[in-house]
């Protein structure tokens, strides 16, 4: 097997992990607050017995530092959202909105990086309005919520990731990962107070006495473990190699069946389509045939930075 061949296979599985995660979002009956500070925290734990990591860390200047830390607030916003989303309408939905993120990145990163938006750009944000008019009316009343969650999501893995191209260059993807993470973490767990309200209950509703340190029970543990291991250590490590065998192009268009993945796991696993209608199911196509057709009509690029991975459910990694 020839090179790009084997990464052509990496980066789908890698994609087919990602999947999951919208899955264990749902399995696991955690709130989304303790849910994803449990998740930053094993990540965290587990880089930080790699030598690599600290003395990247140790290398690096001050202010990047500080830089890297300001993202990783974003990035533990983006997955408390992601994970309030699917608590409030289901792993369907969450992973739907997830894919709002390219879209808006198209949108967003012109500003972000002060330059003039090109047609497309704006093309493709009027394509997709059909699309998610087609997705809010296909769901539940009781699941809208969800939607309006997940929209914020989306916008905060554009923000983010946008801010992570401009920011990476030589760093170690490890560390950088390890820093915005670790900066996450105590966010969330200095803002717990405030967020316990909002993403403390399963349903993504406050509850009285909801905690942020709650502890899993052996199921919700063994979830945890797959969900910050399996699904998301082993993925982004296995996606930097194969990224770097791969053209921007084939990589997006292989990212971008994240939600596809999200989407059929849901029906086989969890029975979703009982849930929603062929509306929804319309919609996802015209949003999903919207984030197909970016890398067709963007500029071919090099894939320079593909450590921009290591936080996100979406993945933009057109640089």
């Amino acid at each position: 097997m020839t090179a790009a061949a084997r990464a052509q296979v990496q980066i789908h599985c890698c994609v087919l992990l990602w999947g999951f995660t919208a899955i264990f979002g749902r399995l696991i009956s955690l709130p989304a607050a303790p849910l994803v500070w449990w998740r930053m925290v094993i990540v965290v734990a587990a880089l930080a017995l790699v030598p690599r990591v600290w003395r990247a860390l140790n290398a690096m200047p001050p202010r990047r530092r500080w830089a890297y830390a300001g993202i990783g607030v974003l990035v533990a916003l983006h997955w408390l959202t992601f994970y309030g989303a699917i608590k409030l309408a289901n792993a369907s939905v969450g992973a739907t909105c997830i894919a709002f993120a390219t879209v808006l990145i198209a949108l967003i990163e012109p500003v972000l990086t002060r330059r003039r938006f090109a047609p497309r750009e704006l093309l493709l944000g009027v394509a997709v309005l059909p699309g998610v008019a087609l997705v809010v009316g296909g769901v539940p009343q009781g699941m809208r919520l969800g939607i309006v969650v997940g929209a914020l999501s989306a916008l905060l893995v554009a923000v983010f990731g946008s801010l992570n191209k401009r920011l990476v260059h030589d760093a170690d993807a490890l560390a950088v990962t390890a820093l915005e993470l670790g900066a996450g973490t105590l966010a969330l767990t200095l803002l717990g107070p405030a967020l316990l309200p909002l993403f403390g209950a399963s349903g993504g509703g406050g509850a009285a006495g909801a905690s942020l340190l709650v502890l899993p029970g052996t199921a919700d543990a063994v979830y945890l473990l797959v969900l910050a291991l399996a699904c998301t250590l082993l993925p982004f490590a296995l996606s930097l190699v194969a990224l770097r065998h791969m053209s921007a192009f084939s990589a997006q268009l292989a990212v971008n069946l994240e939600p596809i993945y999200a989407i059929l796991l849901a029906m086989l696993l969890l029975g979703e389509q009982r849930e929603l209608t062929p509306q929804f199911y319309a919609g996802v196509v015209i949003i999903l045939a919207v984030v197909f057709a970016h890398p067709l009509t963007a500029r071919a690029r090099r894939l320079d930075h593909p450590e921009v991975l290591g936080t996100a459910e979406a993945r933009q990694i057109v640089d």
